[in-house]
């Protein structure tokens, strides 16, 4: 097996109309800088939005997906609680708090340590029974993902849109999305993150989504 690392952050939210997104962000990753968009809606169809091709190959390879598009993915940050991210035909608007309980704890735990995965294996059980996620989990392939999980902030307001038409007023992330075995919290939040996927020697890191 080898190892991909990516560091940055994950957003998960869900609308009034059944609509989820979950947005990673991602600073540091074995693509450079990228950010990319998975929205589940209410019908069930998955959809995910990626700046390049090969990230987008990469991502479709590890999630399930009914739809890929290549499609510029712009993240802004505002005060380090304002972020803004278009890609179209969607645009989402989201303000973060204070850090709660679980933000401290989380933030307490050392870097090195929260990735590694003898600790991530530990905490996927509470975090399972606490938040509705996963810590680590299966992917397509014969990949393993890794969350070490370092911040999380509650998202307190947001707003989603395509075509500037509303999904409605920020609501919890329910049913869980499925994009993998993976999730992201029932409650809207923002969460810092060290992702690493482990990857069978002698599989490409890219696929192209069924």
């Amino acid at each position: 097996m080898r190892s991909l690392r990516f560091d940055g952050w994950i957003a998960g939210i869900g609308t009034a109309s059944g609509t989820r997104v979950v947005l990673g962000h991602w600073p540091r990753s074995p693509f450079g800088p990228f950010s990319d968009v998975m929205v589940e809606e209410a019908d069930g169809h998955r959809l995910l939005l990626a700046p390049t091709r090969e990230t987008a190959d990469f991502v479709a390879a590890t999630y399930v997906f009914d739809e890929v598009r290549v499609v510029p993915v712009e993240v802004r940050i505002t005060d380090q609680k304002h972020w803004t991210v278009t890609s179209p035909p969607f645009r989402l608007g989201l303000t973060t708090g204070r850090r709660n309980l679980a933000g401290l704890a989380l933030r307490a735990v050392p870097g090195r340590l929260a990735s590694r995965p003898g600790w991530i294996a530990l905490w996927d059980r509470p975090a399972h029974l606490l938040l509705g996620a996963h810590t680590h989990a299966g992917a397509r392939a014969g990949r393993h993902q890794w969350y070490g999980v370092r911040d999380l902030h509650p998202v307190t307001s947001a707003t989603v849109t395509r075509n500037g038409e509303s999904f409605g007023a920020l609501a919890p992330v329910e049913p869980p999305v499925r994009f993998g075995t993976g999730s992201t919290p029932r409650t809207p939040c923002l969460v810092r993150v060290t992702t690493t996927v482990t990857v069978e020697q002698g599989r490409r890191t890219t696929g192209v989504a069924s």
